[in-house]
């Protein structure tokens, strides 16, 4: 009789709990059979054979079944069970490839050209490896290729990263890739990384690239400014003509000699400028929609009118995203809440509706975000038209 006969469940069971744990030091063995139990009795050289249910150190195992087959006992269990498994052995391996990444990083020849960057790529690693490590190497590489592109001469930014990227997409404002670089950027000028549109877009003019001046648009009413400028004929033929205006980027850039708002009213959504503009005709007071986020030729606008001491009163929708709206316009442009306290919410809400999603605290009233929380309803900008009309007469 071989020594291994009987011990077929049992070498299983070893096979198993270090595939487990390759470091287990003890074992616990279900013996149903006499048969099993005598032959594991033989094997481990016991005095009496073991119960049904016994635990054993593995290192006695080893020795045994060594000493039996005159063999390892790994290899005794991968000739007969299969391969025993490393569970640390992905983590190891993943390890190893995030050191080695690192490694290839700090030792870039790019960044020994450029040391203004040893602080900003000092702080990649703690970005850690979204996506993975190939894709973080394939990151960084075209990271490093935009970096070695720059300073451009005054080339458009979707032109720039399809000649360099072959990807008119690839720096978009959305892209890991854009933040990455522009934090290069703001690095070698020793700058804080920017916060918003407007601030991108400068930090990109720096290095000679130009955005897209044509998709980004703002719509406006009641603007009248003076002088003979081109911005400033478009605005007072539309406002007196109690038009809307819908202004491209391209156009909010051009000069203006005075724009002549004292007094300014930004609204989230579209439906609000056009009931205004229905209302009031060519009676308007000056106004801008942001239709949502607002856009690179909203926020220009919306600070240029503010340095030109325009006083900027925001409204928007009563909801998570709405009150994360108004605290960026309002940082950027210091304007004034307009109907957005949490009175002005708990007037108006009502025990169905759109839902107010993800809530963040509103910076001018604390008492705002808890009460969104509680009611869990938004209010959303058009069903308040009846009140933000008679703050406009």
């Amino acid at each position: 009789m071989k020594w291994d006969d009987h011990l077929d469940s049992t070498l299983r069971a070893v096979h198993a709990r270090l595939s487990r744990d390759p470091e287990a030091r003890t074992l616990q063995l279900s013996l149903p059979e006499a048969a099993t139990r005598e032959a594991l009795a033989d094997l481990l050289g016991l005095p009496t054979r073991p119960a049904a249910t016994t635990r054993v150190r593995v290192q006695d195992v080893r020795d045994a079944v060594e000493a039996a087959s005159r063999i390892s006992l790994r290899a005794y269990l991968e000739a007969h069970y299969g391969p025993l498994l490393d569970p640390a052995a992905p983590r190891r391996h993943a390890a190893s490839e995030r050191a080695q990444l690192w490694e290839w990083w700090s030792t870039h020849p790019f960044l020994a050209q450029r040391p203004t960057l040893t602080a900003w790529a000092e702080t990649i690693p703690q970005r850690g490896t979204r996506g993975g490590v190939a894709a973080t190497r394939q990151l960084l590489q075209r990271a490093v290729r935009v970096l070695e592109a720059l300073p451009a001469s005054d080339e458009l930014l979707p032109v720039f990263a399809g000649r360099l990227l072959n990807d008119t997409h690839a720096l978009d404002a959305s892209t890991a890739l854009s933040g990455l670089v522009l934090g290069a950027v703001a690095a070698e000028q020793h700058l804080d990384r920017p916060r918003d549109a407007a601030g991108r877009r400068e930090l990109w003019r720096s290095v000679g690239i130009r955005d897209d001046e044509l998709s980004s648009t703002v719509l406006v009413a009641g603007l009248r400014p003076h002088g003979t400028s081109t911005l400033a004929q478009l605005c007072r033929i539309s406002a007196d003509a109690g038009e809307v205006l819908s202004l491209t980027l391209s156009q909010v850039r051009l000069p203006v000699e005075n724009w002549g708002v004292d007094r300014l009213y930004v609204v989230e959504n579209p439906a609000i400028i056009a009931l205004a503009v229905a209302e009031f005709g060519i009676r308007t007071p000056p106004m801008i929609c942001s239709a949502g986020w607002p856009t690179a030729a909203v926020t220009e606008l919306a600070c240029t009118l503010a340095a030109r001491g325009a006083v900027a009163h925001y409204h928007g929708d009563l909801d998570g995203e709405g009150v994360r709206i108004a605290a960026h316009l309002i940082d950027l442009t210091g304007a004034q809440p307009w109907r957005m306290t949490a009175a002005d919410y708990l007037a108006h809400v009502t025990d169905h509706g759109s839902p107010v999603g993800r809530v963040s605290e509103a910076p001018w009233d604390a008492a705002l975000a808890p009460a969104m929380r509680e009611h869990q309803v938004a209010v959303l900008e058009e069903t308040v038209w009846e009140k933000l009309r008679d703050d406009l007469v």
